[in-house]
């Protein structure tokens, strides 16, 4: 896509998941990348390098009224959350401590910090799967922007994408929701809103996001087939081929039409890894 579209491709390296973050995992994930052939025309400077965006961006929603601190512990979150998953990120509208909603003037980068989400509906326009009207007040409530001096996934991103010029993101359907968040900053702060493409992700048998539950799943593991194996099984999930045959990454992206790949996740079963380990 970003090949025919004569887009520019940003390298962008997320390390604000401390402690799990390590120089030698990003090391690796370059190598990886460049192993499987693809390419990009610039590396952003890792987030944590500047966070400076961030808590200016942190610091203008509360001077309007839009963020407060939440003290509750994790055992009292993961017992008010609705859905599986959601403990970092759940507090209702009828759990809001009783200063939510007061402006402040300087936010403590030693708390956590929370935006307040009204109930109106975030409507998401996403290229691929179609429009989708996400309710996010019901669905996570007010999510974390901020938690003991780093910026949560959901902060870092939006102001990264407005910082760099991001126009289109592409990434796995499983991070929908995270539009309609992502959304909600981006008109408190005034920034531009990039076209959502969220695409099928790889599961394992169970039906869960394809990891290291389902055994040894890490590219490394296939590097003496060469990436022709791994990128020829990426070519029949994508509706390229019927079958798998090996490819390259060029005649991949030759091949590639969005329009053919599918609509649901993929699975990836025991025979397609046998597939690769021929």
């Amino acid at each position: 896509m970003a090949q025919r579209h004569q887009w520019r491709v940003v390298l962008r390296i997320e390390d604000i998941d401390h402690p799990r973050v390590r120089r030698s995992t990003i090391a690796q994930t370059e190598a990886e990348l460049s192993w499987l052939g693809l390419t990009w025309d610039t590396t952003a400077p890792l987030q944590s390098t500047d966070l400076n965006p961030c808590v200016q961006a942190l610091r203008t929603l509360g001077q309007e009224g839009l963020l407060y601190a939440c003290d509750r512990s994790r055992a009292q979150l993961t017992a008010s959350a609705p859905n599986e998953g959601d403990a970092s990120l759940c507090v209702h509208a009828s759990s809001r401590p009783a200063h939510a909603g007061t402006p402040i003037a300087s936010a403590d980068l030693t708390k956590t910090w929370r935006l307040l989400v009204d109930p109106t509906i975030e409507h998401v326009v996403d290229a691929f799967c179609g429009p989708h009207d996400i309710d996010i007040a019901n669905d996570c409530g007010d999510f974390a922007l901020w938690a003991r001096t780093m910026p949560s996934y959901q902060l870092a991103v939006t102001i990264d994408d407005a910082r760099q010029g991001i126009t289109e993101v592409v990434r796995g359907d499983d991070l929908l929701p995270s539009a309609a968040r992502q959304q909600r900053l981006q008109h408190a702060l005034g920034l531009p809103t990039p076209t959502w493409w969220h695409l099928p992700l790889l599961r394992g048998p169970d039906g869960r996001r394809l990891a290291k539950r389902h055994g040894d799943t890490r590219i490394s593991r296939w590097h003496k087939g060469g990436p022709e194996r791994i990128i020829g099984l990426l070519a029949s999930f994508s509706g390229i081929t019927d079958d798998p045959c090996p490819m390259t990454a060029n005649a991949f992206a030759d091949a590639f039409a969005i329009e053919h790949l599918p609509k649901e996740d993929v699975v990836v079963t025991p025979e397609h890894i046998a597939w690769l380990d021929a």
